[in-house]
């Protein structure tokens, strides 16, 4: 018994995985906290730093260049280890030369090569998560989630924290990213030695059918989109509870930045790690539907840590305790529903559907800050707490009503098919794509009006509010429509 459940460590592709997924987490900080750093030391204004915080944009928008992934397969090493091999060279060229810049004159040239590292971070994801899909049983995606997380994990830490440290005690800062560079190979290596995915599904023949295909195939499964509103709240009560954590801890307990940094950053991390590894060997023992049950619960419970400080005295032991109980869920709530994510896609055309699903499934974690902001405003960081533990409650009930669909899939491999309210549907799906596009042009314009290129705050606000409100209506119509024919299904 106790062999079986740290089989995760003995299996071939855990290795490959774990390198990947390093390969993975790299180059995010790189662009972002760590250019960041660098910046701000050579003494770049503001202004310019939060425009180069746009770059992170192609990590939420990935899925609009990802049917090309699915659609080509490159002459060498296969439809999946191809891909992966250019982005990973892309990127070890792209930081190599990143560390010739100097931030205060070549701040241009810097611009366009943490646009294209981002770029090719965004595809490289894109495609391992689609090998990962591709690759990996349905017995064995809790498994490649976890240990996935884990890499990605270490290389956040590598390429931020580790990063900075040498920076700024031995390397300076271009050669660090030289050493980052290098450090790249070790996911080149990895898709070397990685097997190619064996996948009888057939890859889409023309660049249409892949960008049309994901979404007919995805809207035509029975509880589609009860399991779109699944992705999204799943995990809602945790992306509340972590939206503010830090402020929390700072200002409403009243623990100093040196104090939160340590715990949050080392504790939180293990923690976070330890239970993607712990969710993991349990997923061997449970269903998909059981795991994600369990951990949601979980989940939601871990954050009357966080409430439990609200209402007593500043304590650091107190802390590191709600700070590691949360993260622990958290991780294990995260190998179930990366699981999920890989589960919920079919594997011709992988690459678009789980870049499409994960966007969807960042949409809480962005857009809960304001609200969460003005609710700590209105009734206190007691109540707020109390809230986000409610706030999981709505996902575990869709999880119960998705229950029978998501069992069927991972049991057969295959979706079941709707058969109820054809018409209706095709209204639901066409408002969720007005929508999309309008929040699209929306980001446009707030790139442009960040640049200085043009100033259409006005334009940008209604193209905001107009496409949330319709892919809103998109959602809450398509959610009914599967209430309904569940329901008449449950009659026949």
């Amino acid at each position: 018994m106790k062999g079986q459940y740290f089989k995760i460590f003995t299996q071939r592709n855990t290795l490959i995985l774990l390198l990947l997924g390093f390969a993975s987490g790299l180059p995010l900080a790189l662009t972002s906290g760590t250019l960041q750093a660098w910046m701000t030391v050579e003494n770049v204004d503001l202004k310019t730093i939060g425009i180069f915080s746009l770059v992170g944009q192609a990590y939420v928008f990935k899925f609009l260049w990802s049917p090309m992934m699915d659609r080509y397969t490159p002459s060498f090493l296969g439809r999946r280890r191809g891909w992966l091999i250019l982005t990973q060279l892309l990127l070890v060229v792209a930081i190599f030369a990143m560390g010739f810049m100097d931030p205060s004159k070549d701040l241009f040239w810097l611009a366009s090569l943490a646009v294209l590292i981002a770029f090719a971070s965004a595809s490289q994801d894109i495609v391992f998560d689609a090998y990962k899909t591709d690759l990996l049983p349905p017995e064995e995606r809790g498994n490649g989630a976890a240990v996935s997380v884990l890499g990605y994990r270490l290389a956040m830490l590598v390429s931020g924290g580790l990063a900075l440290w040498l920076a700024d005690r031995y390397l300076g800062w271009q050669h660090m990213y030289w050493l980052m560079a290098g450090l790249m190979f070790i996911g080149v290596i990895a898709t070397l030695l990685a097997p190619e995915p064996e996948n009888s599904q057939p890859a889409p023949r023309t660049i249409e059918m892949a960008v049309v295909a994901p979404l007919k195939d995805f809207f035509g499964r029975n509880n589609a989109w009860l399991i779109l509103l699944l992705i999204v709240m799943y995990k809602m009560g945790d992306a509340f509870a972590g939206s503010l954590s830090t402020t929390f801890l700072i200002r409403g307990v009243g623990f100093d930045a040196g104090e939160v940094g340590l715990v949050n950053k080392t504790l939180g991390l293990t923690a976070t790690i330890f239970g993607a590894l712990f969710g993991g060997m349990l997923m061997q023992r449970l269903s998909l539907f059981r795991a994600l049950m369990l951990f949601g619960i979980l989940q939601g419970i871990s954050n009357a840590g966080y409430w439990l400080l609200a209402v007593t005295d500043k304590d650091l032991i107190t802390m590191g305790t709600a700070i590691f109980f949360e993260n622990l869920c958290g991780g294990m709530g995260t190998a179930a529903f990366v699981a999920l994510l890989m589960t919920l896609c079919n594997r011709s055309f992988s690459a678009t559907q789980f870049a499409l699903l994960s966007a969807l499934s960042a949409v809480g974690r962005v857009y809960v800050g304001p609200i969460a902001g003005w609710f700590v405003e209105a009734y206190g960081w007691p109540w707020f707490y109390l809230f986000s533990i409610v706030a999981a409650v709505p996902g575990l009930l869709l999880l119960a009503v998705c229950r029978q669909t998501l069992e069927y899939t991972q049991n057969t491999d295959s979706f079941l098919p709707r058969i109820h309210f054809a018409k209706s549907y095709r209204w639901a799906l066409r408002c969720l794509l007005a929508g999309s596009l309008l929040l699209v042009l929306w980001l446009v314009t707030l790139i442009a009006d960040s640049a200085g290129w043009a100033s259409w705050q006005a334009l940008a606000t209604i193209l905001l509010e107009t496409g949330a409100v319709i892919c809103l209506t998109g959602v809450i119509l398509g959610s009914l429509l599967d209430f309904l024919s569940l329901r008449r299904t449950a009659r026949s």
